[in-house]
């Protein structure tokens, strides 16, 4: 075995300036990226970059991915370039740490899937993702609400601390009721003006950018000319509604949307440019 390996970010359409743009590029490890062209499809390029071997055979490879610094430099490298390619032309980015032995087994693999790509390539053409996120926050308005001195006086100790949590937990509950109403009206967008959805499962821990709880992780396949519309509506869905937020985030390359997955919504609908 060579001790490089071919690394791959994305499939993609050919465009003007596509190939002089991608000379640019720095990808994962510092490896320039370059372009293959398909044997039968001169218009479908794979985006690749030269990678040492010994770090993406398999048990090197399950080791890095527990080393979130490795991790988060190939993650980086690996979306930089995907994003600079997408804003030129349409992309299919492929998973994190695709790698290929060789150019011959690099383009056997680009020829053998070219009609699938193809047809996915079009189908994505003019489209970017929209990340939309929904947070809840339980103690919005909560204030620890106390009984009136003179009802106090009538409560034992243990009465009114009862009192106390049965009234936070209405807030909570009515926090999580104004929660799925935006996400009622985040979902009535998408049907209006997205070509697709995709849900995700939403962030815990350390993948959670907020204090507050995110209650709904969901992608969304916009054509450019339906964004301003899609996006002015969301904004507005957590209008009125106490302790919840909503956050879009955009545009992005397709992630989601590559190709068909399980918990998405992807079939064309009434949405068009």
């Amino acid at each position: 075995m060579s001790d490089l390996v071919l690394y791959a970010y994305a499939v993609a359409h050919d465009a003007e300036g596509l190939a002089d743009s991608a000379a640019t590029l720095i990808g994962v490890a510092g490896a320039p990226v370059h372009l293959m062209t398909a044997t039968r499809d001169g218009r479908l390029l794979l985006v690749v970059s030269p990678v040492r071997a010994d770090d993406f055979q398999e048990a090197a490879l399950k080791r890095h991915l527990e080393d979130l610094r490795w991790l988060e430099a190939v993650a980086r490298a690996h979306h930089a370039v995907v994003d600079a390619l997408a804003a030129r032309t349409t992309v299919l980015p492929l998973r994190l740490a695709t790698v290929y032995l060789d150019d011959d087994s690099a383009r056997n693999a680009l020829d053998r899937g070219a009609p699938a790509f193809g047809e996915r390539l079009t189908r994505l053409a003019g489209h970017h993702e929209w990340g939309v996120k929904i947070y809840a926050d339980p103690s919005a308005g909560s204030s620890d609400p106390a009984p009136a001195p003179a009802e106090a006086a009538d409560l034992s100790p243990g009465r009114a601390y009862l009192r106390r949590r049965k009234a936070q937990q209405s807030v909570r509950d009515d926090v999580y009721r104004a929660a799925g109403v935006a996400a009622e009206r985040v979902e009535a967008a998408g049907r209006r003006h997205a070509a697709g959805r995709a849900r995700h499962r939403v962030q815990q821990g350390a993948l959670a950018a907020s204090a507050d709880e995110n209650v709904v992780n969901d992608a969304y396949l916009v054509h450019r000319n339906r964004t301003e519309a899609f996006r002015a509506e969301v904004a507005l869905a957590a209008d009125g509604l106490l302790g919840v937020r909503v956050e879009v985030t955009g545009p992005w390359a397709p992630y989601s949307f590559a190709a068909p997955a399980a918990g998405s919504d992807d079939s064309p609908d009434d949405a068009t440019p």
